[in-house]
């Protein structure tokens, strides 16, 4: 499967309990620390937030 993505990269601060629980994680799920952290960010809801509100609107 090729899929073109438009590519943003991001650099996220962990402490380190973030880190290794997000790397056992990884570890037990055979999968990439992008992937989890894109499905995660695909899981969020945002159609409850009031653009008004939301940060990125200024």
């Amino acid at each position: 499967m090729n899929k073109k993505w438009a590519i943003k990269r991001i650099t996220i601060n962990l402490a380190s309990t973030e880190s290794e629980k997000l790397k056992r994680y990884c570890a037990i799920t055979s999968r990439p620390a992008t992937d989890v952290i894109r499905e995660l960010i695909r899981s969020l809801e945002v159609t409850h937030l009031q653009e008004s509100k939301h940060p990125l609107h200024a």
